[in-house]
């Protein structure tokens, strides 16, 4: 599709009346600002209210300026108008006008279940929800309706929340690109954003308009693509290696990865049991915070959930970044990282300091053995939990076969893409008998040296390691699909894994937008189960870069910027 037909599909989106996704209150036009210049004022508002921070529109439900079914039916609005990105898997729309319904007589009845109550959010479709398809993106999976909720879910719907669908991924969430799934690609909302179609006018004259988009990143590419194009208030995703992060920072949005055993994975169809962790796409930090204190907690469905009670916490408005230690490890000078993400992340230590911190250079030493460690121990897991899909229980069964052996053969061939059977293959040579010591337990040993480096660190008074999060800024389909899946992970990952491998929770928070106006994104590391100070500190410093929001071909209105800001100079 095309910058007319996207112009044209947010118009059609935005000055609909006549119809309850069409109206909106004055006084939420008054607060969220009007809509597209030329529509009469009656009309206007309905794209803008979605750009608003999950606490401002939940005080402008609480307030009665528009109802849960009046926004749930304006994000289903959006989200057909967005098809051609390919965000969604499935749509839920019966279920969730009927989740909006709900929590309006709650609204009435002044019952309201928490801040969630009525905000529509997507599920990246690797999580089960009970009585709505859950595919992976796998023909394995394929037409498979899980009978009960995953515990976030769950948590979820519990606040009120309503469920607009399940996003789109690659196949198991094995990539990071968001592009082997079989339903299809994921194209980045910024690909039809004025500020990068400005800066690449001249060549995309002379280039296919439908070959130019670019990827979101992955695997998590469908909710950081949702999020980012205001189709929802916030998403899941799944991170095991950087799977919520790497999108995010492609997509401009905030991608939170939790300490590994603060949130259930009861109900994530698994990946890598030791290191996937649910993951929180938002539009800014505020709302991850939100996000966070609903799915927090122990569950008795998830063994590897801590036992210690959560309690939620609310940001502080500003922070004292004089007590504040900020460590920058030098083996993140990777090779293949941009100048422009070079220079970012050298601004972004020059911030800090400037404003009091301390900022050092820090060491990891085992940092250039993690990626090759991270692929061991993925393959090995992968290999694990892939063994589960036979054909005979539940998913894809392919028919005919002579025996059990070829029908198990003939569903895995069918159920699973080349990317997946690859990844099957790997691990099972790295746990084969002979291989076992020295593959899959050397790489436990040097994981546990990675992990280690990292108490080194906090240890030694650091409070948060500030890192690139990805290499550059994102890139077109075209190229992306040049290198196979295994190179693209390798390089995609290099800056997020170590992570997942040690536990830590991390923030990737966007910045600024590169030469060709695109996003490039920041991570923060922070100590296990230390998410406040962490959120607080990524905080402070999405307040002081001041990232711009996306502009969608000049059909949205830039007077509110909901939780982002006008482009910070320091940072042009």
């Amino acid at each position: 599709m095309g910058p007319s037909q996207w112009r044209q599909v947010l118009l059609t989106c935005a000055i609909q009346d006549g119809s309850a996704h069409g109206r909106v209150s004055e006084s939420l036009l008054r607060r969220f600002g009007r809509g597209i210049a030329g529509c009469p004022p009656e009309r206007r508002g309905a794209a803008r209210m979605l750009r608003a921070s999950l606490r401002e529109i939940s005080a402008a439900l609480r307030e009665g300026q528009l109802s849960p079914t009046e926004l749930c039916q304006s994000c289903l609005s959006f989200i057909k108008a967005t098809k051609f990105l390919n965000a969604y898997i499935t749509i839920a729309e019966d279920t969730a006008l009927k989740q909006a319904e709900e929590s309006e007589e709650r609204y009435r009845r002044g019952q309201i279940l928490g801040d969630l109550d009525g905000i529509p959010v997507a599920v990246k479709d690797n999580f089960s929800t009970a009585g709505i398809e859950t595919t992976c993106a796998s023909n394995m999976l394929k037409g498979y309706i899980p009978p009960y909720n995953a515990t976030v879910v769950q948590k979820l719907l519990d606040q009120g929340a309503v469920l607009l669908g399940k996003t789109n991924l690659d196949e198991f969430a094995m990539g990071s690109g968001s592009t082997d799934g079989i339903f299809g690609p994921v194209r980045n909302p910024w690909s039809y954003s004025r500020q990068y179609r400005e800066k690449c006018a001249q060549k995309a004259q002379t280039e296919n308009e439908d070959s130019n988009w670019l990827i979101t990143g992955g695997s998590s590419g469908g909710s950081a693509a949702a999020v980012s194009s205001f189709t929802c208030f916030a998403a899941l995703g799944s991170d095991t290696g950087g799977s919520t992060r790497n999108p995010a920072a492609h997509c401009g949005v905030v991608g939170l990865k939790p300490t590994y055993g603060l949130i259930s994975r009861h109900g994530l169809i698994p990946l890598v049991n030791s290191m996937d962790v649910p993951g929180i796409l938002t539009r800014c930090v505020d709302d991850a915070a939100i996000i966070l204190g609903v799915l927090a907690g122990h569950d008795p469905k998830d063994s590897t959930t801590v036992q210690d009670p959560f309690k939620p916490f609310e940001l502080p408005s500003c922070m004292d970044a004089s007590s504040l230690c900020v460590g920058v490890p030098k083996e993140y000078h990777a090779p293949g990282l941009s100048s422009e993400t070079l220079a970012l992340w050298s601004k972004a230590a020059d911030l800090f300091e400037n404003a009091g911190a301390k900022v050092i250079e820090v060491s990891l030493l085992h940092t250039q053995y993690s990626i090759i460690c991270y692929h061991v121990l993925c393959t090995a897991e992968v290999a694990s939990n892939m063994a589960r899909f036979d054909g005979l229980e539940y998913g894809h069964r392919a028919s005919g076969g002579e025996s059990t052996e070829a029908m198990y053969a003939a569903t895995r061939r069918e159920g699973f893409n080349d990317v997946v059977r690859g990844r099957i293959l790997a691990g099972n040579y790295f746990l084969l008998k002979q291989n076992y010591e020295k593959y899959f337990i050397k790489a436990q040993k040097v994981r546990r040296l990675i992990a280690n480096d990292f108490v080194n660190v906090f240890s030694g008074g650091v409070d948060v390691l500030l890192t690139p999060t990805t290499l550059s800024d994102t890139i077109q389909y075209v190229e992306f699909i040049k290198e196979d899946n295994r190179t693209r992970s390798a390089q995609d990952d290099i800056f997020t894994q170590a992570a997942n491998m040690a536990g830590l929770p991390a923030v990737s928070v966007p910045t600024a937008l590169s030469e060709k106006g695109l996003p490039i994104g920041l991570q923060f590391i922070g100590r296990a189960f230390q998410e406040q100070q962490l959120l607080t500190v990524a905080k402070w410093f999405e307040k002081q870069v001041k990232f711009p929001v996306i502009e969608l071909q000049g059909m949205m209105n830039h007077g509110h910027t909901g939780c982002h800001h006008q482009k910070s100079a320091f940072f042009s």
